[in-house]
């Protein structure tokens, strides 16, 4: 199985330019044979959070994501983006799931960064989907922090774990530490899929990276560049590649 996470450099609330970026980078996930590929946190319009409510999206088969749908029936790849959602309670910040020829899903951060309360609400969190008799479970960035969200991931057998983030280039070491401590505990193979540039009052790091079961750095993006780094889970090969 090849798991791809990909690094974007957002455009600031532009959903269609985003969108546009993201098909580019998909299409070279598929043409390596990813069997799945995950954006970043809020990758769809960047993170900014007081423009969240005119950018949201209140329904998960929002036209707008189609060509994801589209995507992911055709060349049989699992795809999530980042995107702020509407609940009943308020806005979430939301990675939507496309599966081929399944019904979409939406994963909502749980945990919230404190400050974020002022602007989004706590989610639900999906359970780990399947994909080749593997279990991949997702985070959205605060979410690694939190040890009862790992240890959830890791009760509910996930073999793979991916956190879609925003790091900054102050915090990125502490996350990067973080995780590979999780791929460790829990022997979960680890991804990291974090945005570049700036994206609302942060510089972001980029290094989306891979660690495997042993909690060891497999491979990872450099600071400033949009890309895709995926991970065969058979034998281990890693593949980088840059726009």
């Amino acid at each position: 199985m090849k798991i791809c996470a990909a690094q974007t450099k957002p455009f600031k609330g532009d959903i269609a330019k985003n969108i546009q970026n993201h098909k580019k980078l998909i299409e070279i996930a598929i043409s390596n044979k990813a069997d799945i590929i995950i954006f970043p946190e809020l990758s769809l319009t960047g993170y900014e959070p007081e423009l969240a409510e005119e950018l949201l999206i209140s329904q998960i088969e929002d036209s707008i994501l189609n060509d994801f749908q589209i995507i992911s029936d055709k060349s049989k790849i699992i795809i999530g983006v980042g995107m702020p959602t509407k609940n009943e309670k308020g806005i979430c910040i939301s990675m939507i799931v496309f599966q081929p020829n399944k019904k979409r899903q939406i994963y909502s951060k749980q945990y919230l960064h404190p400050g974020e309360e002022k602007y989004f609400v706590s989610g639900q969190n999906i359970l780990p989907i399947e994909q080749k008799n593997k279990k991949i479970a997702f985070a959205i960035c605060y979410e690694t922090s939190i040890f009862e969200h790992s240890e959830t991931a890791h009760k509910n057998g996930a073999d793979i774990y991916i956190a879609s983030v925003l790091n900054s280039v102050k915090g990125v070491d502490k996350d990067i530490k973080r995780i590979s401590e999780i791929a460790k505990q829990y022997a979960m193979i680890s991804l990291m899929s974090n945005l570049t540039g700036k994206s609302g009052e942060y510089d972001c790091a980029g290094k989306s990276s891979i660690w495997n079961r042993q909690g060891v750095l497999m491979g990872q993006l450099n600071g400033k560049d949009e890309g895709i780094i995926i991970i065969d889970t058979e034998n281990q090969e890693i593949i980088k590649k840059y726009l």
